[in-house]
């Protein structure tokens, strides 16, 4: 037997060696074809949005999936999926993994979807092999993980992490449609949906949780590396602005008497560039994702504004400065140009969330044991395992993917690189389970 170093292994729990580590690569992949067919637009894009038609066939065929590998399967009230396999010592608190499997308009079928599948499979490698848990192990699909039809992002896991407020904020949240989370929620089958409470876990409910994702940038692919191990996940935090100004006609205000929401808006968007930069750190990044303008015609100047800004950072202090930083220049802004600035709302401001240190030298170790090369690294983009770490101890683990395209049609990752993500995740939750 390979030594697994430093963690008990008894030859009744333990593979027998890593050679019987092996991943249906085959079937794997068509489960991903397949689950990717469950799209409201045509491949090979992909859209599935919360509790749609195509969301709520997907969900039923991530739940066949778990019971084919001998899940056990629940449901909680918004639609978490939760797939356990029962170790030999029950009563402790398991080690958890999973991801998410809706997809914004038009993007890939890898984003999430590894994790999930992956995880399921993960499963299936280690009882293939022999292996016996201590702690069970439990593959979790999160509800929501993009914010696409509710503006909330990793809805599900929140409601997990206990976030406070939001229960109260679904209870008035429409979508673009003016249908209610609760309604769209009970469309889908929850019946229990307004049942809220029941989805929040205590602190300690998993003694670890291990979420396997495509990197969703070109580091790993660019380094040749096989394995990114996620060291800490970036803060983020995103904020509205509306500026309100005059209008008028674009030809007969003439430029000196005009108070024109437009350029307030265009100014502050460079000054988020111009304040993040400023940080001095590479880790700080603004983004001025939405820009809209009323009443948008090419004659009329700009009566209003609308921005949403994303900003992030692994330094929650060093963000919340670049916010007030935004702030500030907003205030001045409205007051140079003369128009009102009618709304600065920080609509969320999460912290980052550090990796657990037991986790990432489990992963290094599997990775080592399976002589694949590893990177450490953060990941800019945020997780439900951003949240999963309120509950326990939380790591990530990364693969490369094509160019590091994500969220769009050209979303790629191989198949290899696919089965070496998952052998380090069941090995890594082997590890954990006999802790």
């Amino acid at each position: 037997m390979e030594d697994f170093s430093g963690y008990p292994i008894h030859e009744t729990h333990f593979p027998n060696s890593l050679s019987s580590l092996s991943v249906d690569t085959e079937n794997l992949q068509k489960q991903i074809d397949e689950l990717s067919s469950f799209s409201d637009s045509p491949a090979p894009s992909v859209t599935r949005i919360l509790y749609s038609e195509k969301d709520v066939s997907a969900r039923r065929y991530i739940k066949n999936l778990m019971a084919v590998a001998g899940l056990s399967v629940r449901e909680d009230a918004v639609g978490n999926i939760f797939g356990r396999w029962s170790g030999y010592e029950p009563e402790l608190p398991p080690v958890s993994t999973g991801s998410h499997t809706d997809a914004i308009p038009y993007s890939g079928k890898y984003d999430g979807v590894v994790g999930v599948l992956g995880a399921i499979e993960a499963i299936g490698v280690l009882k293939r092999s022999g292996f016996k848990p201590k702690r069970s192990l439990e593959v979790i699909m999160f509800t929501s993980e993009e914010p696409t039809r509710f503006g909330i992002s990793c809805l599900g896991s929140r409601l997990m992490a206990g976030s406070k407020g939001l229960a109260e904020q679904l209870k008035k949240t429409v979508d673009s449609e003016n249908v209610s989370f609760f309604d769209a929620a009970r469309s889908a089958g929850y019946a229990n949906v307004e049942e809220l409470s029941t989805v929040s876990l205590e602190k300690g409910s998993y003694s670890a949780f291990v979420e396997l994702h495509i990197e969703q940038g070109p580091i790993l692919e660019e380094a040749a590396t096989h394995i990114g191990i996620v060291t800490a996940i970036a803060a983020p935090a995103s904020i509205k602005v509306d500026f309100e100004g005059n209008g008028g006609h674009a030809g007969a205000v003439l430029m000196p008497q005009r108070n024109d929401a437009g350029l307030a808006a265009a100014e502050l968007a460079l000054a988020v560039e111009k304040h993040v930069l400023a940080s001095g750190s590479i880790d700080t990044v603004g983004t001025v994702g939405i820009l809209e303008l009323h009443p948008g015609a090419i004659n009329s100047i700009p009566s209003r504004s609308h921005l949403e800004i994303d900003t992030r950072d692994i330094d929650e202090k060093r963000r919340n400065t670049v916010i007030e930083k935004i702030h500030q220049s907003a205030l001045s802004i409205a007051s140079g140009r003369k128009v009102k600035l009618s709304e600065f709302r920080i609509v969320n401001q999460d912290p980052p969330a550090i990796s657990d240190e037991l986790i990432i030298k489990a992963a290094e170790s599997a990775s080592e044991v399976l002589k694949l090369s590893y990177k450490k690294m953060i990941s800019r983009a945020y997780h439900d395992s951003l949240f999963m770490a309120r509950v326990s101890p939380m790591g990530m683990i990364f693969i490369p993917c094509y160019k590091g395209y994500s969220h769009k049609p050209e979303e790629f990752a191989s198949m290899d690189n696919i089965a070496n993500g998952v052998k380090v995740l069941a090995l890594t939750l082997a590890k954990l389970s006999l802790v």
